[in-house]
C-alpha cells in the first residue's frame, strides 16, 4: 500500500524572519526526501513585518509580504509537489509569544478578516472555525509558551521536531491526551537538515485544503516522529 507524506510546519526566508532556506531550497528538499505536500507556515507576527519595514503598512500589503515565500514554493513545485498555505500566527500581545499553526487558510481568508495580528486567541478561533480552519498550537511547552484554555484548540503540536529547541514533546503528548485535542507533528522547517523530520503520513493523498482538513479532523494519519 503506497504512503504519501505531508509537511505540516515549515517556513520560508521570503517571508519568515527566522528562516535560512529560499523556498526554492524547500521544495528541492521535500522533494529529495519523497513527500508528496507542504503546508507553508510562514510567521505571520509583527517580526514578520518590522523586518520587511512595513509594521505600518496596509493590511492588504502585509498580506502580500506575507504570501512571498509560499507564492515562490508553489510556482516552482509546479505539479511535482502539492504546495498549501498555512500560517504560524502570533498576535501582537504583549508579553505573550505563543504561536498557532493555522491549516485551511486562503488568500481570501487573509484579506477579508483584516488585522488578525490585533485579535485575540478566543476571538481568532471562533473566525477560524467559522471559515473551516484548524487552529493548532506549535509546541506549548517550550520556555516561555502559555498554557491556554484548551477549549479554544483543535489541536497543539505533540512532536516538534526542531532540534535548536527543547520542545517538551512527550508533555505536549501528555496534554493533548488529557484534553482530547488533535495531536500533530512538524518538522518546523528553517534550514538545511530539518527536512523530513516531522509531518504525517497517509493512505491516501492529501491534494487540496479539504483533503488535509478531513485527514486531520479524522485522525486518519500516522505521526512522523524523527528524534
Amino acid at each position: 500500500m503506497p504512503v504519501f507524506l505531508t509537511e505540516l510546519h515549515a517556513h520560508t526566508a521570503e517571508t519568515s524572519r527566522c528562516a535560512h532556506n529560499s523556498a526554492k531550497t524547500l521544495v528541492d528538499a521535500y522533494l529529495e526526501n519523497g513527500y508528496q505536500t507542504v503546508v507553508i507556515t510562514d510567521d505571520l507576527s509583527e517580526s514578520t513585518f518590522e523586518a520587511k519595514d512595513a509594521l505600518d503598512a496596509p493590511w492588504d500589503e502585509k498580506v502580500d509580504i506575507f504570501l512571498k515565500g509560499y507564492r515562490t514554493a508553489k510556482g516552482y513545485a509546479g505539479d511535482r509537489l502539492h504546495i498549501f498555505l498555512g500560517m504560524e500566527l502570533r498576535f501582537a500581545e504583549k508579553g505573550n509569544i505563543n504561536d498557532y499553526l493555522v491549516y485551511g487558510v486562503t488568500e481570501d481568508f487573509l484579506r477579508k478578516s483584516g488585522d488578525l495580528l490585533k485579535m485575540r486567541l478566543a476571538s481568532f478561533t471562533r473566525l477560524a472555525h467559522k471559515n473551516g480552519l484548524l487552529v493548532v498550537q506549535a509546541h506549548p511547552f517550550r520556555n516561555d509558551m502559555k498554557i491556554v484554555n484548551p477549549a479554544f484548540l483543535d489541536g497543539v503540536e505533540v512532536f516538534n521536531a526542531c532540534v535548536r529547541h527543547n520542545s517538551r514533546n512527550e508533555i505536549a503528548h501528555q496534554w493533548a491526551t488529557l484534553h482530547n485535542l488533535l495531536g500533530t507533528s512538524g518538522s518546523d522547517y528553517h534550514q538545511t537538515g530539518d527536512e523530513g523530520r516531522g509531518g504525517i503520513q497517509t493512505e491516501t493523498p492529501i491534494k487540496n485544503n479539504d483533503d488535509l482538513l478531513n485527514i486531520l479532523k479524522s485522525g486518519a494519519f500516522t505521526r512522523i516522529e524523527t528524534e
